[in-house]
Protein backbone atom coordinates (compact mmCIF):
# COMPACT_ATOMS: atom_id res chain seq x y z
CA UNK A 1 0.00 0.00 0.00
CA UNK A 2 0.95 3.77 -0.65
CA UNK A 3 0.29 4.58 2.81
CA UNK A 4 2.93 1.95 4.53
CA UNK A 5 5.43 2.91 1.77
CA UNK A 6 5.04 6.60 2.11
CA UNK A 7 5.26 5.90 6.74
CA UNK A 8 8.08 3.67 6.10
CA UNK A 9 10.10 6.71 4.18
CA UNK A 10 9.22 8.87 7.25
CA UNK A 11 11.45 6.70 8.93
CA UNK A 12 8.72 4.02 10.64
CA UNK A 13 9.08 0.33 10.72
CA UNK A 14 6.61 -1.64 8.80
CA UNK A 15 5.06 -3.45 11.66
CA UNK A 16 4.56 0.15 13.30
CA UNK A 17 2.71 1.90 9.87
CA UNK A 18 0.53 -1.49 9.77
CA UNK A 19 -0.69 -0.97 13.22
CA UNK A 20 -0.79 2.75 12.67
CA UNK A 21 -3.45 2.11 10.08
CA UNK A 22 -5.29 -0.21 11.63
CA UNK A 23 -5.80 1.81 14.75
CA UNK A 24 -6.99 4.71 12.72
CA UNK A 25 -9.32 2.88 10.67
CA UNK A 26 -7.34 3.17 7.36
CA UNK A 27 -8.18 6.65 7.32
CA UNK A 28 -4.70 7.56 5.30
CA UNK A 29 -1.56 8.92 6.18
CA UNK A 30 -2.01 11.94 8.61
CA UNK A 31 -4.02 10.07 11.10
CA UNK A 32 -1.56 7.08 11.36
CA UNK A 33 1.53 9.48 11.40
CA UNK A 34 -0.05 11.76 14.50
CA UNK A 35 -0.93 8.29 16.24
CA UNK A 36 2.78 7.27 15.78
CA UNK A 37 4.40 10.58 16.47
CA UNK A 38 1.61 10.73 19.90
CA UNK A 39 2.87 6.98 20.63
CA UNK A 40 6.53 7.26 19.78
CA UNK A 41 7.63 6.52 23.22
CA UNK A 42 5.17 4.39 24.29
CA UNK A 43 6.83 1.29 24.82
CA UNK A 44 3.88 -1.00 24.35
CA UNK A 45 3.44 0.26 20.83
CA UNK A 46 5.66 -2.78 19.47
CA UNK A 47 3.76 -5.49 21.87
CA UNK A 48 2.12 -6.76 18.97
CA UNK A 49 5.31 -7.79 17.36
CA UNK A 50 7.19 -8.74 20.33
CA UNK A 51 5.19 -11.37 22.62
CA UNK A 52 5.80 -13.58 19.92
CA UNK A 53 9.72 -13.35 20.36
CA UNK A 54 9.65 -13.09 24.31
CA UNK A 55 7.42 -16.35 24.28
CA UNK A 56 9.82 -17.99 21.77
CA UNK A 57 12.93 -16.92 23.72
CA UNK A 58 11.97 -18.37 26.67
CA UNK A 59 15.13 -20.99 28.52
CA UNK A 60 13.87 -24.34 27.07
CA UNK A 61 15.44 -27.22 29.34
CA UNK A 62 19.33 -27.76 28.44
CA UNK A 63 20.47 -31.32 28.21
CA UNK A 64 23.06 -31.90 31.03
CA UNK A 65 26.25 -31.31 30.10
CA UNK A 66 29.63 -30.91 31.69
CA UNK A 67 29.48 -27.37 33.89
CA UNK A 68 30.43 -24.22 31.72
CA UNK A 69 33.73 -22.70 32.13
CA UNK A 70 33.25 -19.13 33.57
CA UNK A 71 35.37 -17.63 29.95
CA UNK A 72 32.38 -19.27 27.61
CA UNK A 73 30.18 -17.75 30.13
CA UNK A 74 32.18 -14.10 29.75
CA UNK A 75 32.06 -14.70 25.95
CA UNK A 76 28.19 -14.96 25.97
CA UNK A 77 27.16 -12.16 28.06
CA UNK A 78 29.30 -10.38 25.65
CA UNK A 79 27.84 -11.69 22.45
CA UNK A 80 24.32 -11.02 24.54
CA UNK A 81 25.52 -7.43 24.98
CA UNK A 82 26.88 -7.25 21.65
CA UNK A 83 23.41 -7.84 19.78
CA UNK A 84 22.49 -6.26 17.08
CA UNK A 85 19.98 -3.60 17.29
CA UNK A 86 19.66 -1.69 13.84
CA UNK A 87 21.40 -1.88 10.46
CA UNK A 88 23.60 0.69 8.33
CA UNK A 89 24.03 1.81 4.95
CA UNK A 90 27.96 1.72 4.33
CA UNK A 91 27.28 4.20 1.88
CA UNK A 92 25.11 6.96 3.24
CA UNK A 93 25.62 6.65 7.21
CA UNK A 94 21.97 6.14 7.80
CA UNK A 95 21.16 3.76 10.57
CA UNK A 96 17.69 1.47 9.56
CA UNK A 97 15.84 -0.32 12.50
CA UNK A 98 15.20 -3.15 10.89
CA UNK A 99 15.08 -5.28 7.60
CA UNK A 100 12.26 -4.04 6.12
CA UNK A 101 13.23 -0.50 6.28
CA UNK A 102 16.88 -1.21 4.86
CA UNK A 103 15.01 -2.93 2.04
CA UNK A 104 13.13 -0.43 1.52
CA UNK A 105 16.02 1.94 1.34
CA UNK A 106 18.00 -0.40 -0.89
CA UNK A 107 14.88 -0.42 -3.54
CA UNK A 108 15.05 3.43 -3.14
CA UNK A 109 17.90 4.59 -2.88
CA UNK A 110 20.29 1.70 -5.25
CA UNK A 111 22.61 1.17 -2.10
CA UNK A 112 23.78 -2.29 -1.76
CA UNK A 113 26.30 -2.19 1.39
CA UNK A 114 25.05 -2.24 4.85
CA UNK A 115 26.23 -3.74 7.96
CA UNK A 116 24.66 -5.14 11.05
CA UNK A 117 25.01 -2.22 14.23
CA UNK A 118 24.18 -2.22 17.80
CA UNK A 119 23.43 1.24 17.67
CA UNK A 120 19.80 1.61 18.74
CA UNK A 121 17.78 4.10 16.29
CA UNK A 122 16.57 6.37 18.94
CA UNK A 123 13.07 7.78 18.73
CA UNK A 124 12.11 11.16 17.27
CA UNK A 125 12.14 13.97 19.27
CA UNK A 126 9.50 16.51 19.58
CA UNK A 127 11.28 18.72 17.05
CA UNK A 128 11.85 16.04 14.76
CA UNK A 129 8.54 14.65 14.91
CA UNK A 130 7.07 18.06 14.00
CA UNK A 131 9.73 18.45 10.82
CA UNK A 132 8.83 15.09 9.20
CA UNK A 133 4.88 16.14 9.65
CA UNK A 134 6.02 19.39 8.02
CA UNK A 135 7.65 17.39 5.22
CA UNK A 136 4.90 15.24 4.37
CA UNK A 137 2.48 18.03 4.33
CA UNK A 138 4.41 19.88 1.12
CA UNK A 139 4.95 15.90 0.08
CA UNK A 140 0.75 15.70 -0.18
CA UNK A 141 0.76 18.91 -1.20
CA UNK A 142 3.23 18.68 -3.57
CA UNK A 143 1.37 15.43 -5.22
CA UNK A 144 -2.02 17.66 -5.12
CA UNK A 145 -0.29 19.89 -7.02
CA UNK A 146 1.13 18.00 -9.56
CA UNK A 147 -2.51 15.52 -9.72
CA UNK A 148 -4.30 19.58 -10.34
CA UNK A 149 -1.32 20.32 -13.36
CA UNK A 150 -1.70 16.85 -14.65
CA UNK A 151 -5.59 17.11 -14.78
CA UNK A 152 -5.08 20.56 -15.98
CA UNK A 153 -3.39 20.09 -18.79
CA UNK A 154 -5.26 17.01 -20.21
CA UNK A 155 -8.28 19.34 -19.51
CA UNK A 156 -6.29 21.98 -22.20
CA UNK A 157 -5.82 19.11 -24.68
CA UNK A 158 -8.94 17.48 -24.83
CA UNK A 159 -10.13 21.37 -25.72
CA UNK A 160 -7.48 21.73 -28.18
CA UNK A 161 -8.92 18.22 -30.05
CA UNK A 162 -12.51 19.42 -29.50
CA UNK A 163 -11.16 22.61 -31.70
CA UNK A 164 -9.67 21.27 -33.67
CA UNK A 165 -11.92 18.89 -35.00
CA UNK A 166 -14.50 21.78 -35.30
CA UNK A 167 -12.44 23.58 -37.49
CA UNK A 168 -11.79 21.10 -39.87
CA UNK A 169 -15.25 20.25 -40.64
CA UNK A 170 -15.54 24.62 -40.67
CA UNK A 171 -13.42 24.54 -42.98
CA UNK A 172 -14.77 21.88 -44.86
CA UNK A 173 -18.13 23.51 -45.16
CA UNK A 174 -16.11 26.89 -46.05
CA UNK A 175 -14.37 25.00 -49.23
CA UNK A 176 -17.76 23.42 -49.94
CA UNK A 177 -19.63 26.25 -50.02
CA UNK A 178 -16.84 28.19 -52.20
CA UNK A 179 -17.04 25.21 -54.89
CA UNK A 180 -20.70 25.49 -55.04
CA UNK A 181 -20.20 29.41 -55.37
CA UNK A 182 -17.92 28.70 -58.25
CA UNK A 183 -19.70 25.88 -59.97
CA UNK A 184 -23.32 28.56 -59.41
CA UNK A 185 -21.42 31.66 -61.36
CA UNK A 186 -20.07 28.95 -63.92
CA UNK A 187 -23.50 27.36 -64.30
CA UNK A 188 -25.04 31.14 -64.77
CA UNK A 189 -22.25 31.84 -67.21
CA UNK A 190 -22.98 28.71 -69.49
CA UNK A 191 -27.05 29.87 -69.52
CA UNK A 192 -25.78 32.87 -70.13
CA UNK A 193 -23.92 31.27 -73.46
CA UNK A 194 -27.06 29.15 -74.11
CA UNK A 195 -29.39 31.56 -74.05
CA UNK A 196 -27.47 33.81 -76.00
CA UNK A 197 -27.43 31.36 -79.03
CA UNK A 198 -30.93 30.05 -78.37
CA UNK A 199 -31.16 34.12 -79.68
CA UNK A 200 -29.07 33.52 -82.41
CA UNK A 201 -30.91 30.43 -83.63
CA UNK A 202 -34.12 32.45 -83.27
CA UNK A 203 -32.34 35.31 -85.42
CA UNK A 204 -31.71 32.84 -87.92
CA UNK A 205 -34.93 31.06 -87.69
CA UNK A 206 -36.89 34.64 -88.46
CA UNK A 207 -34.54 35.38 -91.11
CA UNK A 208 -34.84 32.13 -92.68
CA UNK A 209 -38.67 32.86 -92.68
CA UNK A 210 -38.50 36.06 -94.31
CA UNK A 211 -36.16 35.03 -97.04
CA UNK A 212 -38.88 32.08 -97.42
CA UNK A 213 -41.43 34.60 -97.67
CA UNK A 214 -39.98 37.09 -99.87
CA UNK A 215 -39.17 34.08 -102.07
CA UNK A 216 -42.60 32.88 -102.02
CA UNK A 217 -44.00 36.90 -103.21
CA UNK A 218 -41.47 36.68 -106.02
CA UNK A 219 -43.70 33.30 -107.45
CA UNK A 220 -40.49 31.48 -106.85
CA UNK A 221 -40.74 27.97 -105.32
CA UNK A 222 -40.36 27.21 -102.45
CA UNK A 223 -37.09 25.77 -102.78
CA UNK A 224 -35.79 28.47 -100.60
CA UNK A 225 -34.34 25.68 -98.42
CA UNK A 226 -31.43 27.64 -99.77
CA UNK A 227 -30.63 29.31 -96.33
CA UNK A 228 -30.79 25.94 -94.76
CA UNK A 229 -26.75 25.43 -94.79
CA UNK A 230 -26.73 28.84 -92.58
CA UNK A 231 -27.78 26.43 -89.52
CA UNK A 232 -24.84 24.49 -89.27
CA UNK A 233 -22.12 27.43 -87.83
CA UNK A 234 -25.08 27.38 -85.55
CA UNK A 235 -25.44 23.77 -84.94
CA UNK A 236 -21.54 23.14 -84.63
CA UNK A 237 -21.29 25.13 -81.68
CA UNK A 238 -23.27 23.60 -79.35
CA UNK A 239 -20.96 19.78 -80.89
CA UNK A 240 -19.08 19.87 -77.97
CA UNK A 241 -21.91 19.83 -75.27
CA UNK A 242 -21.84 16.24 -75.42
CA UNK A 243 -19.35 15.90 -72.85
CA UNK A 244 -20.79 17.50 -70.32
CA UNK A 245 -18.57 18.70 -67.40
CA UNK A 246 -20.98 19.54 -64.78
CA UNK A 247 -24.11 17.60 -63.30
CA UNK A 248 -27.23 19.25 -61.70
CA UNK A 249 -28.02 16.60 -58.59
CA UNK A 250 -31.13 16.92 -57.24
CA UNK A 251 -31.46 15.18 -53.73
CA UNK A 252 -34.96 14.10 -52.47
CA UNK A 253 -34.95 13.49 -49.31
CA UNK A 254 -37.49 11.03 -47.02
CA UNK A 255 -39.60 13.75 -45.77
CA UNK A 256 -40.19 15.44 -49.39
CA UNK A 257 -37.94 17.98 -48.96
CA UNK A 258 -35.19 18.46 -52.02
CA UNK A 259 -31.37 19.93 -52.19
CA UNK A 260 -29.64 20.94 -55.16
CA UNK A 261 -25.98 21.33 -56.02
CA UNK A 262 -23.95 21.25 -59.10
CA UNK A 263 -21.53 19.01 -58.86
CA UNK A 264 -18.48 18.64 -61.33
CA UNK A 265 -18.82 15.80 -63.90
CA UNK A 266 -15.69 13.51 -63.04
CA UNK A 267 -16.23 14.33 -59.20
CA UNK A 268 -17.57 10.58 -57.63
CA UNK A 269 -20.40 10.06 -55.82
CA UNK A 270 -19.32 9.95 -52.74
CA UNK A 271 -18.86 13.77 -53.02
CA UNK A 272 -22.90 13.83 -53.05
CA UNK A 273 -22.77 11.55 -50.26
CA UNK A 274 -21.02 14.03 -48.26
CA UNK A 275 -23.02 17.02 -49.36
CA UNK A 276 -26.13 15.56 -48.38
CA UNK A 277 -24.18 14.81 -44.05
CA UNK A 278 -23.43 18.37 -44.55
CA UNK A 279 -26.60 19.92 -45.43
CA UNK A 280 -29.16 17.78 -43.96
CA UNK A 281 -28.75 17.02 -39.95
CA UNK A 282 -30.57 13.91 -39.31
CA UNK A 283 -27.69 12.30 -41.90
CA UNK A 284 -24.82 14.19 -40.60
CA UNK A 285 -23.89 11.15 -38.43
CA UNK A 286 -25.53 8.50 -39.88
CA UNK A 287 -24.76 5.55 -42.02
CA UNK A 288 -27.89 3.84 -42.28
CA UNK A 289 -29.05 5.88 -45.83
CA UNK A 290 -28.92 4.48 -49.31
CA UNK A 291 -29.19 6.52 -52.34
CA UNK A 292 -30.82 5.73 -55.45
CA UNK A 293 -32.67 6.43 -58.90
CA UNK A 294 -36.10 5.95 -60.50
CA UNK A 295 -35.69 6.39 -64.24
CA UNK A 296 -33.66 3.85 -64.57
CA UNK A 297 -34.23 2.43 -61.51
CA UNK A 298 -30.78 1.72 -59.00
CA UNK A 299 -29.69 1.41 -56.18
CA UNK A 300 -25.77 2.53 -55.86
CA UNK A 301 -23.41 0.17 -53.64
CA UNK A 302 -20.08 0.93 -51.98
CA UNK A 303 -18.39 0.33 -54.86
CA UNK A 304 -20.51 3.20 -56.53
CA UNK A 305 -18.86 5.71 -54.04
CA UNK A 306 -15.78 5.89 -55.74
CA UNK A 307 -17.18 6.16 -59.23
CA UNK A 308 -17.10 9.23 -60.97
CA UNK A 309 -21.07 10.99 -61.87
CA UNK A 310 -20.88 10.55 -65.40
CA UNK A 311 -19.90 6.86 -66.03
CA UNK A 312 -23.08 6.33 -63.07
CA UNK A 313 -25.15 8.61 -65.86
CA UNK A 314 -25.87 11.24 -63.67
CA UNK A 315 -25.06 13.77 -66.02
CA UNK A 316 -26.12 16.42 -67.05
CA UNK A 317 -28.57 16.20 -64.46
CA UNK A 318 -29.82 13.52 -62.33
CA UNK A 319 -32.72 13.19 -59.67
CA UNK A 320 -31.08 10.75 -56.37
CA UNK A 321 -33.75 10.06 -53.85
CA UNK A 322 -32.49 9.01 -50.25
CA UNK A 323 -33.63 6.18 -48.26
CA UNK A 324 -33.65 4.94 -45.18
CA UNK A 325 -31.73 1.78 -44.20
CA UNK A 326 -28.89 -0.14 -45.48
Amino acid sequence: MAEIETLIEMGFSKERAEKALAVTNYKGVEPAMEWLLAHADDPAIDAGHTIGSSSSAEPTPAPAAAPESSSSTQEKAEDEAAEVKSFKCDECGKLLKNQDEMEYHAAKTDHKSFSESTEEKKPLTEEEKQAQLALLEERMKQKRKEREEREKAEALERERVRIKSGKEMQDARLRLQEQEMQKLVEQRRREKVEDMMARNRVRAQIEADKQARKLAAGGQPPAAAAPAPAPPPITNNPGPKVTYEQARIQIRLPDGKTLSHTFAAKEQLAAVRLYLQINAQEFAEEDGFKLMTTFPKKIFTTEDYDKPLDLLGLVPSAVIIVSRGK
